[in-house]
């Protein structure tokens, strides 16, 4: 088991690069993959059709299924259900239905002939606010001082309810340290205060999903202070005890809370006893009571103390926290593979939990070790390893992780593909980019191999992979700093073994956009104007905007404020318009920006000018020494802005005259400075003032400075030593500047010397030059060398000994001791001795092992040769040849390689790879299909891998469910490529396996579909009964159905004689064996046929063809007004019409306007009014009702409301459904109106809860 690991793993580290997910274009055919499904928790609204969605993609389009509580879920059984057109997503009409009866577990099923993918188990609960249980309400007496516990004790609702406190008018119940709301809803009082008595304490229940409010009886709280209690230490209500623990999950949020009481009132912190809070993701609540953890992770498991602290005295309980964790993705989901014949890849299911989870694969979603057995791949553990896929392997596999806390689904689909390469990205797509900035060119791609990119410009003369241009493995072409010289034409080519793709990118790099004059500090005084100018360079090619802002924001909406191409102006200034301005230049690809203040005074003062300084003046220069001297000067006038530094600056004019170099800076308050000088330099000094407008113009130079020359005072640095030739050694060095060289006559002096004991060091003279060559050296031996710096004065220090080597040559031996080691039938270990290291004559690089295929061992296979090269960087004696060809016989040697080149090569040697499982059958046909039997042709595998031993046919039928039965198992010998099943089940579908043998085990099979026919005599025709019968919508289409073919629909046709004929129309059939046809004319003959569609390259089924007549229907467009029944129609409305105006008028004349019933009913006791539909004014309320929701939520018996009764809910006089409250409960919004007037309705007695229409009137103080 172990080798078999080893041999995994080696296989994994060769072969891991050849896939990669790449995302296959839906034109190509592909499994399905899901691409949108509902949420495995789903709580549904009882109001609203069930949605469960289940969308997918693949090619051919997948077909959809349902499970429902692990069982098949038959959606056309149930009227209620629909399917999506081209989707899984399920529509349950909860109109005729209850939504209870649909709360199960769901799971969709997408398949087409590819694979199988599956979704996670959908669990379907329908959101709950259950009715508050009756209860009896009690008083609560209690003395001053003492605690006090508040019960919610809310009902338990799907999702939980938000739970919050409110007074009789509907405004929130104050809380803090003192009176706080714990997490399970209940309110506490570390003490009570005489203010506390009050009778509407009601807790209220928000239910999130129903929008429905629910309310507790309202409590009543009396204190008494006949015997206030003592000041005591704290104490804990919740938790109780010293300590306790609590469970959380990794990821989920982290409460704990700690309410204590005391008097005085206590006050309560938090710490980690074995290390820090992690600041970021902890927060505290309820005035420090509750603290809140989020996003938990494994290290925040441990004891926490909460402490609650007053003057007399402090409590402390500690909370052992165990963190547990669901599956989660250590590196992401198991990736789709994209393969070509032949190629190798690994699909990973990497996930950790706590417990650890367990894994398990399936696939085409039934578990793998029930799957057809394929060679090609290898379970280990979390891994599937696929070596040498062949076409037709193609499937989905579904990894499932999971531990007691939950539990990972993913979909990965292996695609074997042979597809030459295409270019998806946009063909002679433009690039623009900003000169000096990065450009990224794409190249998406697709194929099977995947495709190698190499990239092209203008001329193509040669590849783009090199300085400046970085290649990335999506193809993507990378320039990091942009220049003018980047732009042009580029050609991407996509390029693998089934053909090449070009395409053509263009590139522009733009000039940036660059503000030249900003606009500048301006004071101006009230009344007057002010200019800002903000002149900007841009690329011609570029459209600019230009867009001012004040303080950040927009620019006042004021006619005073001119905005030109680059000036902002303002008239008639005034004092608010004082602020910072800035000008922005925007194009398309980039902006430049510049700000200015404007200060506005009084008019009646002088303004104040801010302007850059005036030039230092008088500059002096004293206390001249060999390296220093010392610089003084006067400031010129600051114009009101402080200097904040000067600027010296010096020319040499012995090296450099005319160019003005920085030497250093001091601060403004200073007026000297210390220079330090270098030798052999003609020094003229300058200095500039800086203030916060501007540098002032440089002072008049100083008088020139001479300082003597001196011997360099270091050398040359970057030494190395190289040979270009097999017999020089290069020495190269970075030469010092003018200012490093101290004097005139710089040059260099070069030593070398062989790396050995005793050698004598070699000397030559350089001019000032930045190499030297050394001719006539030995092949790759070390070289000490040294590099000093010399001038007319002198040497400079000792140099440095630095190290190099004179110039390679080509190995001059081959490895010896070559051997291979046969591992399996597609791995091979080579051995071999290391290259003297003489002998290589450079430095080592590696090893190359060439190989190639001479020919297959077998007779049938042809003789070919392919030759590859394993190139092998490093010191190695050992490495791997995968991907090896079974049953082949082949020749390799191994040669050592330097930076000049390889080597010769070793003696070649052979070995054969031993037998190895053959590939999938060629072909598999079914032939004679008969009552109970058929017939099964093949052909043998292409790659045989060995000598075929024979092979297994293993059968099992399919019902209608595309649930498989038992399996069959038949060993047929090699000599054999057909065979003849009989006593098979009549009309039965069979799905038939058949894989090849050798020696070395069964390779994949190759599957097919077939039936037993019912009509022995027509088996070729899988349509039998066809009938027809008249319908009162149409004419139905009867038949019987007995061929694999899921592709079935009825195609009609006029049946015309000597014209010419019609085209066929079409009607689907969705898995049934009949369909009315609504769309014949009556009076006509119609040809009814009915067609089987399999695959692609399968010829289609046609039943016999059916005469149909569809009789004629007799004309309606008649005269209707001379009809008789109409006229006796229109007469009896017309007295009827008459006797009531006559009983109208005898009743409305019997008394007077305002009759006694409708008095008494408008002065009827407002507590019994009934809602009326068309005002929204409420009724119906009363005290005697065992459970009081919020007058007015409606809620049905079955613990739900539906949306469109619910005709005065809280929720329906806010913003909106969801916007109403707070996540504390707390009203927000304001009284819509469902009514233009209310009338009060108010209760008997104050401790009843409130009335709903109080609470729609208040609602405006909740915002």
């Amino acid at each position: 088991m172990m080798e078999r690991r080893m041999d995994a793993a080696l296989l994994v580290l060769f072969l891991v690069h050849l896939a990669t997910t790449l995302e296959v274009p839906l034109d190509l055919p592909q499994p399905p993959t899901i691409t949108h499904q509902s949420p495995k928790d789903y709580i549904i609204d009882p109001r609203e059709n069930i949605i469960i969605h289940c969308e997918a993609k693949g090619k051919p389009h997948p077909s959809f299924s349902w499970t429902r509580n692990g069982t098949h879920f038959d959606i056309d059984e149930d009227p209620n259900v629909t399917l999506k057109p081209h989707s899984g997503t399920l529509v349950v009409d909860i109109s005729r239905a209850k939504a209870e009866h649909y709360e199960c577990v769901y799971q969709c099923t997408a398949r087409n002939k590819h694979g199988t993918a599956v979704s996670n188990n959908i669990v379907v609960q329908q959101s709950r606010s259950p009715l508050w249980s009756k209860e009896k309400v009690k008083p609560f007496i209690v003395q001053e001082g003492v605690s006090m516990v508040l019960p919610c004790r809310p009902p338990a609702g799907l999702p939980p309810p938000i739970i919050f406190w409110m007074d009789n008018n509907f405004q929130r119940l104050p809380q803090s340290s003192r009176v706080s709301q714990s997490l399970n809803g209940d309110l506490y009082f570390s003490n009570v205060l005489r203010e506390d008595s009050r009778n509407d304490y009601i807790c209220y229940a928000r239910f999130p999903y129903t929008q429905t409010i629910q309310q507790k009886q309202p409590i009543t709280v009396k204190v008494l202070n006949q015997d206030p209690a003592d000041e005591r230490k704290p104490t804990f209500l919740i938790p109780t005890g010293p300590t306790s623990s609590k469970m959380v999950l990794r990821g989920q949020v982290l409460e704990m809370e700690c309410i204590a009481e005391g008097l005085l009132t206590p006050d309560v912190s938090w710490t980690k006893v074995s290390g820090d809070l992690p600041a970021k993701r902890t927060s505290f609540l309820h005035y420090q009571k509750t603290l809140r953890i989020v996003d938990v992770s494994e290290s925040d498991a441990g004891d926490y103390r909460c402490t609650a602290r007053n003057r007399l005295g402090s409590a402390h309980h500690v909370i052992h926290v165990t963190v547990k964790a669901a599956p989660y993705w250590i590196s992401g989901a198991p990736r789709n593979l994209v393969l070509a014949p032949g190629e190798s890849g690994v699909l990973t299911c990497r996930a950790s939990g706590t417990p650890k989870p367990s894994v398990s694969w399936a696939m085409n979603g039934i578990p793998i070790e029930n799957s057809p057995k394929d060679f090609s791949r290898k379970v280990e553990d979390d891994t599937i390893i696929f070596t040498d896929v062949q076409t037709g392997s193609s499937a989905v596999y579904q990894c499932n992780v999971s531990n007691d806390y939950g539990y990972l689904l993913s979909n990965a689909f292996v695609n074997v593909l042979s597809e030459p390469p295409r270019v998806l990205t946009q063909a002679n797509k433009v690039y623009q980019v900003i000169k000096n900035h990065q450009a990224l060119i794409d190249c998406a791609s697709f194929g099977s191999p995947i495709p190698k990119i190499t990239w092209f410009k203008d001329s193509r003369s040669s590849t783009l992979d090199g300085d400046p241009y970085i290649l990335h493995d999506n193809g993507t072409l990378e320039i990091h700093v942009a220049q003018a010289r980047n732009s042009g034409k580029y050609t991407c080519v996509a390029r693998n073994i089934l053909g090449i793709y070009e395409n053509h990118i263009y590139l522009e790099v733009k000039e940036p956009t660059r503000i030249l004059k900003q606009p500048e500090y301006k004071v101006v005084q009230m009344g007057k104007s002010v200019v800002f100018e903000c002149k900007v360079k841009h690329d011609l090619s570029l459209t600019p905007t230009m867009t001012w802002l004040k303080d950040d924001g927009e620019l006042p909406d004021d006619e005073r404020l001119i905005v030109d191409s680059d000036s902002l102006t303002i008239t008639d200034v005034t004092e608010n318009d004082a602020g910072v301005y800035t000008c922005i230049m925007n194009t398309t690809l980039d902006h430049d920006s510049a700000s200015a203040e404007l200060t506005v005074v009084e008019a009646t003062t002088p303004a104040v000018v801010y302007e850059r300084p005036d030039p230092p003046t008088d500059l002096e220069l004293t206390d001249q020494k060999k390296r220093s001297v010392q610089l003084t000067w006067i400031p010129g006038d600051e114009h009101n802005s402080p200097i904040q530094k000067f600027l010296i600056q010096y020319e040499d004019s012995l090296h450099h005259r005319g160019h003005w170099h920085n030497l250093t800076e001091v601060p403004g308050t200073r007026t000297t400075a210390h220079l330090k000088l270098s030798p052999y330099i003609h020094y003229t000094f300058r200095v500039l003032a800086v203030n916060a407008v501007d540098f002032s113009r440089p002072s008049f130079p100083s008088r020139v400075v001479k300082t003597d020359p001196a011997a360099p005072d270091e050398n040359p640095t970057g030494v190395q030593g190289f040979g270009t030739e097999h017999d020089n050694l290069v020495i190269s060095w970075k030469p010092l500047s003018g200012l490093q060289s101290n004097g005139p006559g710089l040059h260099y002096r070069v030593m070398w010397r062989q790396k050995v004991v005793d050698s004598d060091w070699t000397t030559v003279t350089v001019a000032n030059n930045s190499k030297f060559v050394v001719s006539g050296t030995p092949t790759f031996v070390p070289y000490e060398l040294k590099v000093q710096a010399v001038n007319d004065h002198g040497a400079g220090p000792e140099p440095a000994i630095a190290h190099g080597y004179s110039g390679e040559d080509l190995p001059v031996a081959a490895p010896d001791n070559v051997q291979a080691v046969l591992l399996n039938s597609t791995l091979a270990e080579v051995h071999w001795d290391p290259v003297p290291f003489k002998l290589i004559r450079g430095h080592l690089k590696g090893y190359k092992v060439y190989y190639w295929r001479e020919r297959s061992l077998h007779k049938h296979n042809p003789h070919l040769v392919e030759n590859q090269i394993l190139t092998f960087s490093g010191n190695h004696t050992r490495r791997m040849l995968p991907g090896l060809h079974p049953f082949s016989l082949y020749s390799f040697n191994v040669r050592v390689f330097n930076g000049k080149g390889e080597g010769p090569p070793s003696p070649t040697l052979q070995f054969d790879t031993p037998e190895g499982v053959p590939g999938v059958p060629t072909s598999l046909l079914v032939t004679n299909p008969n009552l109970d039997s058929l017939t099964l042709e093949w052909s043998p595998p292409h790659d045989r891998n060995g000598r075929i031993t024979g092979y297994t046919l293993k059968y099992q039928p399919v019902n209608n469910s595309n649930e498989l039965g038992p399996v069959e198992e038949l060993a047929l010998p090699a000599n054999e490529t057909s065979v003849t099943l009989l006593n098979l089940k009549y009309s039965t579908r069979y799905k038939f396996y058949l894989n090849a043998k050798t020696v070395s085990g069964a390779g994949p099979a190759i599957s097919q579909e077939a039936v037993t026919v019912l009509d022995e005599v027509r088996p070729a025709n899988p349509f039998g009964n066809v009938s027809s019968s008249p319908g009162e919508d149409g004419t139905l289409i009867s038949w019987e159905y007995w061929g694999p073919e899921q592709n079935v629909y009825v195609e009609y046709v006029v049946n015309s004689e000597g014209e010419g004929e019609e085209e066929w129309q079409k009607e689907l059939v969705n898995g049934t064996q009949n369909v009315m046809l609504k769309r014949l004319k009556g009076g006509l003959s119609y040809r009814v046929r009915l067609v089987a569609k399999g695959h692609h390259d399968q010829p289609l089924h046609l039943s016999d063809e059916l005469l149909v007549s569809v009789p004629a229907v007799a004309s309606r467009q008649v005269d209707i007004a001379t009809q008789g029944w109409f006229i006796g129609l229109m007469c009896a409305i017309a007295l009827l019409i008459l006797i009531l105006l006559i009983i109208c008028f005898i009743q409305r004349n019997k008394g007077g306007k305002y009759p006694v019933k409708e008095k008494e009913d408008a002065h009827t006791d407002p507590e019994f009014q009934p809602m009326k539909d068309e005002d929204c004014t409420f009724g119906e309320y009363s005290d005697n009702e065992d459970h009081k929701p919020l007058k007015g939520s409606r809620t049905p018996s079955n613990g739900t409301v539906k949306r469109d009764d619910s005709d005065d809910s809280l929720v329906d006089y806010g913003e909106g459904g969801d916007g109403q409250f707070n996540e504390d409960g707390s009203f927000i919004g304001q009284y819509s109106g469902k009514s233009a007037s209310k009338e009060t309705a108010e209760g008997h007695e104050s401790s009843e809860a409130p009335s709903p229409i109080n609470a729609m009137n208040s609602l405006n103080s909740f915002v």
